[in-house]
């Protein structure tokens, strides 16, 4: 084995957890501003939103206030609100970002090794790159070793996108490790080129999802991460 790549989200740290705070002290934000709903009706709201128009949409809390009646904010500028929301986001950002405890200790012992250290991710590059940077684990990485699908072109779970990366490193499919939490988006297709594929549970959040294939490994922390690679590296 020469490389070692992961998903970030829900792999590395708890997007789930961390998308619910942000959400939820940016609707606190707009209710101390003097949005006239309560809290469950807005996180419904928003969840809605976010469902229909992506995660990655940009005016998350402008469209939420179009759906809501101007009654509720009657005399407050909408734009105030939505910055206080904005705000609020990234405040949760630099204060409560951070990567599993376990996945830190793994990442910095990885890099006491020869093996490549990198990351496959879907999504924005900014965004990808920067959830890297706050989380602190940048660092540890392998230069040349990030791959994000906007920039490389190629979303998961197209297998050329797990191709590509190993035609830019010279790799053989075989020789890298990949971790990742999503059974259809990270696991077929990564075994369909046929990497050492290591489907990460700890989120619980596809569970029910059913791959076409099987992962070679299956663990619910990094520790037993740790302890594959020590056998597979004897």
């Amino acid at each position: 084995m020469k490389a070692i790549f992961f998903d970030i989200d829900d792999t590395l740290y708890s997007t789930s957890d961390f998308a619910r705070r942000a959400r939820e002290n940016s609707l606190r934000a707009m209710i101390n501003l003097g949005l006239k709903l309560p809290l469950n009706t807005l996180v419904k709201e928003l969840n809605e939103v976010i469902s229909e128009f992506s995660s990655n949409y940009e005016h998350h809390f402008d469209k939420l206030l179009v759906r809501i009646p101007s009654r509720y904010y009657q005399s407050i500028n909408p734009t105030t609100l939505v910055a206080a929301a904005v705000i609020a986001y990234h405040q949760t950002k630099s204060k409560e970002l951070k990567p599993y405890p376990d996945a830190l200790k793994a990442l910095k012992a990885l890099a006491r090794t020869d093996l490549l250290r990198g990351v496959i991710s879907d999504g924005l590059t900014i965004k990808q790159m920067e959830k890297l940077l706050r989380l602190g684990i940048y660092p540890l990485f392998s230069p040349g070793a990030i791959f994000i699908s906007e920039q490389v072109g190629i979303n998961k779970p197209n297998p050329k996108l797990y191709q590509r990366i190993c035609s830019e490193l010279t790799l053989m499919p075989q020789d890298i490790m990949y971790v990742g939490d999503n059974p259809l988006l990270d696991i077929d297709p990564a075994n369909k080129i046929g990497m050492i594929t290591v489907l990460f549970r700890r989120s619980k959040k596809y569970l029910a999802v059913k791959g076409k294939t099987k992962p070679r490994y299956q663990i619910d922390n990094f520790n037993q991460l740790l302890n594959i690679l020590k056998t597979l590296m004897k």
